[in-house]
């Protein structure tokens, strides 16, 4: 089991953080000597010297909100905005020439930092909002704007949305690596795990399943579930256990990757984090189901659900095993068949069994036995799925349960 603290640093947003930290310093003292070496063209040199003491205080109180993404919250982006749109809006109030000629306004490029702490929070759209507003209130402040009003304007507003997507396309390569290094992580911890087991568990079932059927009567039976435990688990080692999941520890995604203890359990009881924030592996619900008379095929790379959706379908395809060995008798082998697609998980549960008489599904929920119909289409139903049975008398059955990924995600 993974430790929790066993932390792996990987952020490349944190040193942008460091960096609007530092600008927003630069530029708060850049507006102060711009205004001090020419407070006499001002009108009203105490309004802007009023302002100017709020962009002060404002910058270095709120340090340590532009020191992570975690801090940087939506209500203090929507304030540091407010002061920015205000001081460009006042400039033409405490400089009445600022209307007619081309100048500095009053907080000068400290405004960008605003729009740039809105570009390394949420990414491009958020920097195109922040952006737009900065041009609209620059236009009305200008009266009649000049070409070079237009040329800042513009730069600032590309600028923006071009760093956002950089840090949208950072993000994603943090998660792909974290993913790539959690596959890695679980490989070699199913290896050593399988070399510990193959030395020991495996080769006490194994003794016992040969013992067993050596001897006959009871031990035979033991024998024979002591095979059954043995292909069980070597199913379980060679598919890979639960995954570890990985935690986000600053709010920023792929920030700070962490290890946590909180693998996915049928009954919902699997950590903290909210369901809505997770996926789960649907390889490791259905390995249980596998055994000596159930087979189980997968894809190589994990089968991602929301849990909800992952429970039901786990649910579903126990539901159709559990109608084989009541039907199909014990002696019925059975195959699981996941497929995974960028629209849609196919699961198919096909037997060797007699197969189904044409006609007794519908004669069972006549009578009230709904375990199909229930347990089966009922439960794909509610994910939007649809679960299709195949059967042909004497060449058993085949169950098809397919969820749109769409509608799985809701």
């Amino acid at each position: 089991m993974a430790r929790r603290g066993d932390v792996v640093r990987m952020s490349v947003e944190q040193p942008l953080w460091r960096a609007l930290t530092a600008y927003r310093l630069l530029t708060m003292v850049y507006a102060v000597l711009i205004f001090a070496f020419g407070r006499d063209k001002f009108e009203r040199p105490w309004l802007a010297a009023g302002f100017l003491a709020l962009l002060v205080v404002w910058t270095v109180v709120t340090l340590p909100k532009v020191a992570n993404a975690v801090s940087c919250t939506k209500r203090f982006l929507g304030v540091d905005l407010t002061i920015a749109l205000v001081g460009i809006l006042l400039t033409p109030v405490v400089d009445v020439q600022a209307r007619y000629m081309d100048g500095p306004t009053l907080p000068t490029i400290w405004t960008a930092g605003s729009v740039l702490a809105f570009a390394v929070k949420g990414g491009w759209r958020w920097a195109a909002f922040a952006s737009s507003l900065v041009a609209v209130a620059n236009l009305v402040g200008r009266g009649t704007p000049s070409r070079d009003t237009l040329h800042n304007v513009l730069l600032v507003w590309v600028a923006s949305i071009a760093i956002g997507y950089i840090v949208e396309v950072a993000r994603a390569s943090e998660r792909t690596l974290a993913r790539a290094l959690e596959i890695e992580a679980a490989t070699r911890e199913r290896e050593r795990l399988a070399r510990d087991i193959h030395d020991s568990v495996l080769q006490v079932l194994a003794m016992v399943q040969r013992r067993g059927t050596a001897l006959g009567g009871e031990a035979a039976e033991l024998g024979r579930m002591a095979g059954e435990q043995e292909i069980a688990l070597r199913t379980l080692v060679s598919s890979g256990l639960v995954p570890t999941s990985r935690t986000s520890r600053d709010g920023s995604p792929g920030a700070v990757v962490g290890t946590a203890d909180d693998a996915p359990s049928l009954d919902g009881e699997d950590g903290d984090a909210p369901d809505e924030d997770r996926r789960w592996d649907l390889r490791t619900l259905l390995a249980p189901l596998s055994g000596s008379a159930v087979t189980l095929a997968e894809p190589g790379a994990p089968v991602l659900l929301p849990p909800a959706a992952a429970r039901e379908l786990t649910a579903a395809v126990g539901a159709a095993l559990d109608n084989v060995r009541k039907h199909a008798g014990d002696g019925a082998r059975s195959w699981i068949l996941v497929e995974d697609s960028p629209d849609e998980v196919i699961v198919t549960v096909r037997d060797d069994g007699p197969g189904i008489p044409e006609g007794r599904l519908a004669q069972a929920e006549g009578e009230g036995r709904l375990g199909v119909a229930l347990s089966i289409r009922g439960r794909l139903r509610e994910l939007g799925g649809t679960a299709e049975l195949i059967s042909v008398p004497g060449q058993g059955t085949e169950v098809e349960l397919k969820v749109p990924r769409g509608k799985a995600e809701r």
